[in-house]
């Protein structure tokens, strides 16, 4: 018989396959997979099949269709004053997810301690266990999610190589301020540690706040691999279009591996990404647009039963139902979908040690009509 000695013994199939699976069974609304149930922009669809008409559906590029490395390098300059070169700084990935792994990958060796903040995005800690590395977490509670950095500071060791922060962070859509930057930054100082900046929903950040990218700290943005994701800016998820920003050197170690993990990226879905942002606006947008469906969605829930935690970016809502049940999370979520048909994940996946705090997450990008139909059945509970 043949014996398989896993790299990953305690990884199963992620929570969000499972919700969105159960949901697909029971006929639940899906508010778990973080993805919108409204179509991207037309324009942006004629603009890709364009691309594929005109014959650019070959290779492109390693590193990405310099048209649209230019446009990046542009648009981050235009927003943050920081030049990236487009030719050995920016590198075009299959998706956020595939940034991440690559820059874990590129970096992190046998021993390496790498600090995650969790609830966190549940790819970090199975791709740091991949190539040996040792996961510390700090564990955020809610209903605030707050930072001490100065607990943080004793995660650090001589062993420690890398820090990831996601902000907006998903689950909790928490955002990093101006404070937590600078107190990173003193951090790091000094030192050789790499930083992983989860900026994919950076550009949704609510009430007229700014988010605190990595790019604007320099002390932060020479040692750090910045990721976005193309899937989350144009409402195009399954394309799977995501880039990463780095310093020249943290960038050729990141190309190593990124030529032998997907080499290059969908060629059309670039060019048609290119050729429609030109003079688009719609990033700008976006801030307004999700928190106008933030709004709408807690407006709805305002007299549940759910303690509705804050939401400062992302487009996710973290509930509370300790008023509610004392079930786990997980029992908690899996009867929303049997008795009342709603899918929500539970925030217990998002930690290591399957910490139950009896919150879960919803989606909330999805059409109003959705969200309006989720919350009569959510008042129910």
């Amino acid at each position: 018989m043949l014996h398989i000695q896993s790299k990953l013994q305690n990884t199963d199939t992620s929570i969000f396959t499972v919700m969105s699976a159960m949901a697909k069974e029971y006929g639940a609304i899906n508010l778990s997979q973080g993805f919108p149930d409204f179509p991207c922009d037309p324009k942006l669809i004629d603009s890709v099949t364009k691309a594929m008409s005109d014959g650019k559906n070959q290779y492109a590029p390693m590193a990405g269709l310099p048209a649209l490395c230019e446009f990046i390098s542009s648009y981050i300059f235009q927003k943050r004053s920081y030049k990236y070169h487009t030719e050995d700084e920016i590198t075009i990935t299959a998706g956020a997810t595939q940034a991440i792994f690559t820059a874990i990958a590129a970096t992190i060796n046998y021993g390496d301690e790498v600090i995650i903040f969790e609830p966190a995005y549940d790819c970090y800690a199975p791709t740091i266990r991949l190539f040996g590395g040792v996961v510390k977490a700090y564990q955020l509670t809610p209903p605030n999610y707050n930072i001490d950095w100065q607990m943080v500071k004793k995660l650090f060791t001589s062993k420690t190589k890398m820090v990831i922060i996601n902000s907006p962070q998903n689950p909790t859509g928490v955002t990093l301020s101006v404070d937590d930057m600078k107190a990173l930054s003193k951090l790091v100082e000094g030192t050789d540690i790499i930083l992983v900046s989860d900026e994919v929903y950076g550009h949704l950040v609510f009430d007229e706040k700014l988010y605190e990218s990595v790019v604007a700290y320099e002390e932060l943005r020479e040692r750090s691999f910045i990721i976005y994701s193309f899937g989350k800016m144009l409402h195009s998820t399954g394309w799977k279009v995501g880039f990463c920003l780095a310093p020249k050197k943290l960038m050729a170690e990141f190309r190593k591996v990124h030529q032998f993990n997907v080499f290059s990226v969908n060629t059309p879905m670039q060019h048609g990404i290119a050729n429609y942002m030109q003079g688009n606006n719609q990033l700008d947008e976006l801030a307004h647009f999700f928190q106008a469906k933030r709004d709408f969605f807690r407006n709805l829930l305002l007299n549940s039963r759910f303690e509705l935690l804050p939401c400062n970016g992302s487009y996710f809502q973290c509930a509370s139902y300790q008023n509610i049940s004392d079930e786990t999370d997980v029992e908690f979520t899996i009867r929303l979908i049997k008795e009342f048909g709603i899918a929500a994940i539970p925030v217990s996946a998002f930690y290591q040690n399957s910490d139950d705090y009896k919150v879960v997450r919803f989606c909330f990008a999805k059409q109003n009509e959705t969200l309006a139909r989720a919350a009569d059945k959510l008042m129910k509970v």
